[in-house]
């Protein structure tokens, strides 16, 4: 029944009787599970978490089915981010329970954030592990990276063939990062046998796979949330790390730091910069280091020549 104004109404032969009307909200009429879907539709492209907390400001029945594991399990990357200046244990329980929903991103971010930042070792690569059980190419490449140095560990715990081995599983996820690795391994003969040629052809497939990207529509250049956090934890803490003579991993858009004196590796020209990994030292020797490396004579030189400030 509607009104002049096209307003529905509901009216039951008591009511009716009774001169009474009552009015029926369309959206109660939903079934939970079409709720939850539209949901998890939501969670899965938000851009922010405020877009999903938003809804638990709503009503009572938007907080109960928001909350649902099948919306937490599938929500977004860019869903969970969390600035380092804002971490704290609320901000904690936000992310344990999209890990306790099953978000394989969740599971990646809280996982790097306990490992790296936190210096909960175990935990950390528990959660990671977590992550690359389900194929998560992040998950693999960072667990490679912590078996190629043997991080949370000493020099003697570096295991160089699961490391290549976790590269391949990273590679064959979709990981470029990974499939840069692997190309630098087989060069170098890193944890695999030597073979320069496939590992040269690796890197014209990363080359091409990377201009691929570059070129798609609207591309731009993507940074994990999780290497995110670690870059604002480790900026504000830095004069701390120098302190324990830890040195950060000189490509910016990485943010891991050191677990030991001289985990990571030094430039073997100039001595100046720090990578975690082969392929940071490739990608910020693209970007930046190509035009400031220098031999350590030739930096001497120049200071000498250059005289006192």
């Amino acid at each position: 029944m509607k009104t002049r104004r096209g307003v529905c109404y509901s009216v039951a032969p008591e009511e009716l009787r009774r001169g009474k009307r009552r009015k029926v909200d369309q959206f109660e009429a939903l079934p939970d599970d079409l709720v939850v879907s539209i949901f998890a539709k939501l969670s899965a492209s938000a851009d922010s978490p405020s877009d999903l907390i938003s809804l638990l400001l709503v009503c009572k029945r938007f907080n109960g089915l928001v909350i649902d594991p099948s919306v937490l399990s599938v929500a977004s990357e860019k869903c969970l981010i969390i600035r380092a200046k804002k971490w704290c244990e609320p901000a904690h329980r936000f992310l344990r329970r999209f890990v306790d929903a099953g978000n394989v991103e969740a599971c990646y971010i809280l996982g790097m954030i306990k490992f790296y930042a936190l210096g909960n070792r175990p935990t950390g690569a528990a959660l990671m592990a977590r992550a690359a059980m389900r194929r998560h190419a992040a998950a693999l490449y960072t667990l490679a990276v912590i078996q190629f140095n043997g991080s949370g560990g000493s020099r003697h715990d570096r295991d160089l063939r699961a490391g290549f081995a976790l590269c391949c599983r990273a590679a064959a996820c979709g990981g470029l990062d990974a499939l840069r690795e692997l190309a630098y391994c087989l060069q170098d003969g890193y944890g695999v046998k030597r073979s320069i040629v496939s590992g040269r052809r690796l890197l014209i497939v990363t080359a091409s796979l990377e201009l691929e990207y570059h070129l798609a529509p609207a591309a731009e250049e993507h940074v994990h949330v999780a290497n995110q956090f670690l870059s604002e934890w480790f900026f504000t803490r830095r004069n701390t790390l120098e302190e324990k003579g830890l040195r950060l991993c000189s490509h910016e858009q990485c943010g891991r730091a050191e677990t030991r004196l001289h985990e990571f590796r030094r430039c073997s020209v100039c001595g100046l910069v720090n990578y975690c990994s082969r392929s940071c030292q490739a990608l910020h020797w693209r970007k930046v280091h190509k035009t400031e490396c220098m031999p350590v004579e030739q930096y001497l030189d120049n200071a000498a020549f250059a005289g006192p400030d």
